[in-house]
């Protein structure tokens, strides 16, 4: 597995990702969109206005509690 210095960490360590290839999806194609790519098992994400920044790395079932809680209105800040 190669390494990248892009990556993040979320819960407990991750590996570090070669994120250099990855296939980015988007939900829109505004700038600064958030964008997901899966690579070796993992999901990544990151700022599409900014693809330089780190992204952060989510083991499966810590993506499903994101994209549930994110479902349910626990990120809304209004």
């Amino acid at each position: 597995m190669a390494t990248s210095t892009q990556h993040g960490l979320v819960g407990s360590a991750k590996p570090e990702l070669d994120l250099s290839g990855a296939d980015w999806q988007s939900g829109s194609k505004g700038a600064g969109d958030v964008q997901i790519a899966f690579v070796e098992g993992f999901i990544a994400m990151r700022n599409g206005g900014t693809p330089g920044s780190p992204s952060l790395i989510f083991n499966p079932a810590e993506w499903r509690a994101f994209v549930v809680n994110a479902r349910d209105g626990a990120f809304d800040l209004t």
